[in-house]
Formats: C-alpha cells, structure tokens, sequence
C-alpha cells in the first residue's frame, strides 16, 4: 500500500531573508510534524491540526503564540481558527491576549459553544476561566523588532508599516491534516502584522479566507490578511476543487488571480485532500513548509535559497 501525507504545516509566506539560521526553523517544522504525527497514530484530525499548530506557537521564533509580533502599541493580539471538515463546524478567536495558545481556545469554541467567532477581552476571559495557561507577554525578540520597525514608522505609519511588513518575511502559522477516518482538518494561528492598528483582526479567524476544509479538501493560508480576506482565497479553491479534483490546479489557478487582482508577494497556501495529494504554493520568495507521512517519513521545502 502507497504511503500517503497526513500532515502539512506551514511558517509563513515572505522573504525570510532576517531568519539568522535556517536550521531552527527545520527544526521547528520538524517538531511540529512529528507532534501531529503522534497524534495521527490515535487521535483525530482536529488533534493532529492542534497539536502541531501548538508547536509553532510555542516555538517563539514563528509569529504566533510566544514569538507573536507586536501592534503600534506594543501590545500582543492574536488571532486563530480551525474547521473539522467532517461537520463543517469551525471555531476562532480573534485580538486575544491571555491564551498562551490561541488555537486551543479556537478549538475550545469549536467543540464547546454554537458560535464561530469569540473576540477580545470576553474570550481571554474564556480562556482565563477554563484555566488555559497565560501567555508570559513579548519575547526579547518581538520586542526589539518592534522598536526596529516603529523607528522606521516615523510619521509615515501606514506606507512605512506595510513596506516593513513585508521585509519581515514570516507571518501566519497553519496545518492541514488528514486522519485515519479520512476526516480533514485545517488550522492557523497568527501574532497578526506587526505595527498593526490596535484592534486588526486579520484573515487568520475567517472562515473561508484564512482557512477551510471539507470531506475532500483542507487548505491554510498565509500572508496579507487583508488581500487574503477579499480574496476569500481558502474557499474559493475549494470551489474550483469542486469542478476539476485537482488540488494542485485548483491552489494554483488561486495564485493566479491573486497575482491578477493583488500583485505578487501577497500569499502563500498549503493544501491536502482526500485522496492523499498535499501541495504548497506561494507567490512570494519563501514560505518553509512540509509534510510528514503515514510512514512517518518527512518532506521539507519552501526555503529561502
């Protein structure tokens, strides 16, 4: 029997051209494939998606979790989503600061109440009241590059924050998997733009842009939230999906009305369906991804060279 992927996680889409060694973040996709991989051994899709999601946002060097950028306060918000593709269901959190893993709130949403979307200071204290473990607050890391890039800002906040973004070169973490039940899951979880408006909520929480699934397909955005959300991108290759079966053709026929509509170095996608095909596909000059499969041999690309 064919060995077939089950996992694909993603550590955004960008330059990357400031990550000062490469190898930590082979690492940390590493880490984070084997950590679903374990739970694709019992588990079910929307572990295998939570748990190596759980790594990279634990990882404090990837914008999500520990490592979140800041917005022009200095503050932390998080945003993070996932969908059981099985039942359709999906929750996500948006602007949260308590939760030191944003998608195990969006899961606790997804499994624990009727709504999609919990917001700001009423879901950290959701998480605060079901005892979900405290975010510490910014890293060294994001500190300074805060203080780098809001140097830069000067009076010119907007100009100068979106071409600073888009020096930084990682963004939005994610993860679409596939289960022994064939149920696919997908997830993402973000720090959001750095220098952000207080108050942003990105693609990362949407349903259909920044990630989607069904019974057979499961796909994770990553990049400009904005272009992402007007693109409803996530669902709009299932749509195509739905024509042609063809995962590929389907993320890449994406791509290219992104590149149409939006312009390049906007985007980047991983996707997996039912019948074991996995891609990833991005516009910009880098997005490191991989996948891990049932045989628990693991493929790296997407680098930076």
């Amino acid at each position: 029997m064919e060995e077939r992927p089950v996992l694909a996680i993603h550590t955004g889409a960008g330059t990357w051209k400031n990550i000062d060694d490469i190898n930590q973040i082979i690492s940390i996709i590493k880490d984070s494939l084997n950590a679903g991989y374990e739970e694709y051994k019992s588990g079910n899709c929307l572990d295998i998606v939570t748990s190596s999601i759980e790594v990279m946002e634990n990882s404090n060097l990837l914008n999500a979790g520990l490592g979140s950028t800041l917005d022009f306060l200095g503050n932390i918000t998080m945003d993070a989503g996932l969908i059981n593709g099985d039942s359709m269901k999906s929750g996500a959190v948006a602007a949260v600061s308590y939760p030191k893993n944003p998608i195990k709130l969006a899961r606790f949403v997804l499994e624990n109440t009727p709504h999609l979307i919990l917001a700001g200071q009423y879901a950290d204290e959701l998480a605060k009241k079901i005892n979900m473990e405290k975010h510490p607050g910014p890293s060294k890391r994001s500190k300074d590059l805060w203080k780098k890039l809001k140097e830069k800002a000067e009076d010119r906040f907007i100009i100068e924050r979106i071409k600073a973004a888009k020096q930084i070169g990682y963004d939005t973490v994610g993860a679409v998997a596939i289960d022994k039940d064939n149920c696919l899951s997908s997830g993402v979880s973000t720090g959001g733009v750095s220098l952000k408006l207080p108050g942003r909520v990105g693609d990362s929480p949407i349903f259909g842009a920044g990630f989607y699934a069904n019974k057979k397909i499961a796909v994770a955005a990553t990049g400009i939230g904005e272009v992402i959300i007007m693109s409803l991108l996530s669902y709009k290759i299932s749509e195509y999906y739905q024509v042609n079966e063809d995962l590929i053709k389907s993320m890449s026929s994406s791509i290219e009305e992104i590149n149409k509509d939006f312009g390049k170095d906007t985007v980047g996608i991983i996707g997996i369906d039912y019948k074991g095909v996995v891609s990833g596909i991005f516009n910009t000059e880098a997005m490191p991804w991989g996948y891990i499969r049932s045989d628990g041999k693991i493929f790296i690309k997407g680098l930076p060279w």
